[in-house]
């Protein structure tokens, strides 16, 4: 080892999911919206003057910031917004977790906040879930530096009861908890009313899952005065333009149709639960997902060689090789013709399995 190399940071990082390219894939591994962006937002993209681009973008993001405070009823001085939830996090993160205590978080979630911790070198412990893989509200009523709950989680799909919820913000009135709604359009219940009962609470979305604008990497979370100011302050510490215009500017135009987001959010619903059904007749077990994706089992069909079955159909899931969860796939619900394709071939499959 060089003696450089002792002195940088050494960190295993996020592996994202696969992006794969070509013609006739059905990619159900990123969990991507399968509808276009809204009108609106498409427009807004053509109609950005060229001579723009030259310039930076507004720090402020105020045309976005406008229009979510808009959109959900809140103050501006209520709102931050970044480069994606990822960005949002990360900076909450750094912004909030300076403790000595360890942030708790479950054992199955997002698996960005372990890497996040290690990054900035913040003490946590993770929570199991039950065997249903729920989390435990008893185990975040205790001592800590913070506490991260993905609602709905991730992988699994799970909601927590907005009860709960509330419970562990109101016995953590010493800590920021982070409660990331990245799923919560797809038919879960949000934590944003209770934003104004709590000044610990901050709730964290994402335009990239229920608004179709994963490719344009917008995010934001609504939270009191005082902590939208930490997390801004820390975000002009570490780069005052984050936003770049075009996603200030879609992001904001995206807002303006809300028939056409709430349609599209009830299409990935029906057809998620048309999955549901389909996946049960065939012997799939999952818990009762309220994301955009569901996180399935078999009993008679290993995952890994499943997973890789379904890319010789040029069909892509999403397989995570850790404990507990090594035999599940979650799986992005797409259109429903993606998704019938998916059922067709899972048949195909189980059926050779008993052969």
């Amino acid at each position: 080892m060089k003696e450089w190399e002792a002195h940088a940071r050494s960190v295993v990082p996020y592996t994202p999911g696969e992006q794969p390219s070509g013609d006739g894939i059905i990619k159900l591994n990123t969990n991507e919206n399968p509808y276009p962006p809204a009108p609106e937002a498409m427009r807004a993209l053509k109609e950005i003057p060229e001579d723009t681009l030259r310039l930076y973008p507004d720090p402020t993001s105020h045309a976005l910031v406008s229009a979510i405070a808009d959109f959900y009823g809140r103050r501006e001085d209520e709102v931050f917004v970044g480069v994606g939830s990822d960005e949002v996090l990360a900076l909450s993160f750094l912004a909030f977790f300076d403790s000595e205590k360890p942030i708790l978080f479950p054992d199955i979630t997002y698996s960005f906040y372990d890497v996040w911790a290690n990054l900035y070198r913040i003490p946590y412990v993770t929570l199991p879930l039950d065997e249903s893989f729920a989390i435990r509200k008893e185990d975040y009523l205790r001592d800590n530096g913070g506490i991260v709950l993905a609602n709905p989680n991730a992988p699994t799909g799970s909601a927590m009861d907005m009860a709960d919820i509330e419970d562990i913000i109101r016995s953590n009135p010493s800590s920021v908890v982070i409660v990331d709604e990245a799923y919560v359009d797809f038919g879960a219940a949000s934590a944003l009313p209770l934003v104004n009962r709590y000044d610990n609470l901050l709730v964290v979305q994402t335009f990239s899952k229920s608004r179709s604008l994963a490719g344009l990497r917008v995010g934001f979370a609504i939270g009191q005065p005082r902590l939208i100011k930490i997390l801004s302050d820390v975000k002009y510490s570490f780069n005052s333009y984050t936003m770049n215009r075009p996603a200030i500017l879609a992001g904001a135009a995206a807002l303006g149709n809300r028939a056409y987001f709430q349609e599209t959010c009830r299409k990935v619903m029906k057809t998620r639960e048309w999955t549901k059904q389909e996946l049960s007749r065939l012997g799939f077990t999952f818990p009762d997902s309220k994301a955009n994706f569901i996180f399935a089992t078999h009993p008679e069909a290993r995952a890994r060689e499943l997973f890789d079955y379904l890319k010789t159909k040029n069909i892509y899931v999403r397989y995570f090789n850790k404990p507990r969860i090594n035999n599940y796939l979650r799986i992005t619900i797409g259109t429903q013709e993606q998704m019938e394709t998916l059922v067709h071939v899972l048949e195909e499959y189980l059926s050779l399995c008993k052969k």
